[in-house]
């Protein structure tokens, strides 16, 4: 962690030397909308300067986000468009939401020199006031203040979105997959399902008793109980991405515990999927328990 820390004051650094250098420096009297316009690093903008990511870090977020022709992409705070580009030369559908107007034009500018405008779409607008609940895959590279304001929206997205973000992280939302590359590493977390609450739990033995689970979750984790035939085991290795969920439990069974491997999916207010046992697999499934109405 202390390492991590170093390297997000170092980027920080970079970011307000940048700024600097642009306030300081000769500013060149350009019409953002002229095809001459060449944007200055550090200049501002509405929460951040510009500050372009690498292009090689751009292809190793796509990368990390496994992008395909079949996804929808957006970027927040697209800049001069290079991931939006980059995510439509993958034959993916993308849009980029920027503030400042002339790099909006820049990037449809680059675009068509891309020869991706088809897909490349960008607009001009203020990414807290824009509804992006439809994206499967989300990039960017803000201040980790903005990250922190956005964390609410992005997790209730669709479980299974796919975040990623370029040197800055979601505080205690640990991501789930960690790239470096020199002294740029990029983050990428799957928004979870939301699974805490109770849940009626039946197994494909047919027997309709009292059997439940009880989840307590943060984020991608979980801790909690099942009750089985009367009997409670806290649950082990929760782990929740997209949709999937998997958990194990010990049951009491004389000698050595009875291990059961749960593993399943999370549709809304149900799960269902294959329990492992020793003598083969059963199947389970749940239903969320409606909390007790406030009076």
């Amino acid at each position: 962690m202390r390492s991590l820390t170093r390297q997000t004051a170092r980027i920080l650094i970079s970011i307000l030397l940048a700024a600097s250098s642009f306030a300081s420096g000769p500013l060149l009297a350009q019409n953002a909308s002229s095809p001459d316009y060449v944007p200055q690093v550090g200049q501002q903008g509405k929460d951040v300067i510009w500050v372009p990511t690498p292009q090689a870090l751009v292809e190793h977020m796509l990368d990390m986000a496994r992008v395909t022709p079949k996804d929808y992409v957006v970027d927040l705070g697209s800049g001069d468009g290079r991931t939006v580009i980059a995510a439509a030369k993958r034959g993916a559908r993308a849009l980029g939401i920027e503030y400042d107007p002339g790099l909006v034009a820049l990037a449809k500018r680059n675009a068509e020199k891309a020869g991706v405008s088809g897909n490349a779409h960008f607009i001009q607008s203020d990414l807290f006031k824009t509804d992006f609940s439809d994206a499967d895959v989300l990039t960017l590279y803000l201040l980790p203040s903005l990250n922190l304001k956005l964390r609410p929206t992005i997790l209730k997205m669709r479980p299974g979105t796919r975040v990623v973000s370029h040197a800055f992280t979601m505080y205690d939302w640990r991501p789930d997959q960690t790239h470096t590359a020199g002294d740029r590493t990029a983050y990428m977390w799957i928004v979870p399902a939301p699974v805490e609450g109770t849940w009626q739990l039946s197994i494909s033995t047919g027997r309709t008793g009292n059997d439940e689970l009880v989840l307590r979750q943060w984020f991608q984790y979980a801790q909690g109980l099942v009750r089985i035939n009367g009997k409670t085991s806290e649950l082990g290795n929760v782990r929740i991405q997209g949709t999937q969920i998997s958990f194990t439990i010990f049951e009491p069974a004389g000698g050595d515990p009875l291990r059961r491997d749960f593993t399943g999916r999370v549709f809304g207010n149900t799960m269902e999927g294959v329990l492992k046992l020793p003598e083969g697999e059963q199947t389970w499934r749940t239903t969320r328990v409606p909390p007790p109405a406030k009076r």
